[in-house]
């Protein structure tokens, strides 16, 4: 049995808001680097695995300056009717975004949407997804693999 999936405007919506956030950053490729693979211990001697990928990748860094993207945050928070923020979010990365929807909406479909826009506007493909339990974790699984024919039909 195959699910057909409905593109609903609310979420589409919540997509492009999300994406917005980065309006103003350039695509740019991935970046390479050289990974370090370390040394595996076999049979009691040290060695490098010669077949092992040295080569990994990561997204490009966000540009935008943390006023642009506070720019960026207010004007879609004004568009919904949202308090502005102050101040952006203490985070590892360039922001931190935290993003709400009801139970039942579409979460996992908003934000796997979300990685596919990120991916074709700004060439990122990195993204990690967070969940408090292992049975989350699996109905999101589950959902990335039901949802893959849905997307790749529009990406």
């Amino acid at each position: 049995m195959k699910f057909k999936f409905k593109i609903q405007q609310y979420q589409t919506d919540a997509v492009e808001r999300t994406v917005e956030v980065f309006a103003g950053q350039p695509s740019m490729d991935n970046l390479a680097y050289r990974r370090d693979i370390g040394k595996r211990v076999a049979n009691h001697q040290t060695s490098i695995y010669d077949d092992e990928i040295e080569t990994g990748y990561r997204n490009s860094e966000v540009q935008l300056s943390s006023s642009q993207l506070l720019e960026n945050i207010r004007k879609i928070q004004d568009l919904g009717d949202i308090k502005l923020s102050s101040s952006l979010a203490q985070s590892i990365g360039a922001c931190t975004l935290d993003i709400e929807m009801e139970t039942g909406t579409g979460k996992t479909y908003v934000y796997i949407k979300t990685m596919f826009e990120l991916n074709k506007r700004y060439r990122w493909s990195k993204f990690i997804v967070v969940v408090p339990s292992i049975a989350i974790r699996e109905g999101v699984g589950k959902s990335f693999r039901m949802l893959e024919d849905h997307f790749m039909e529009h990406y």
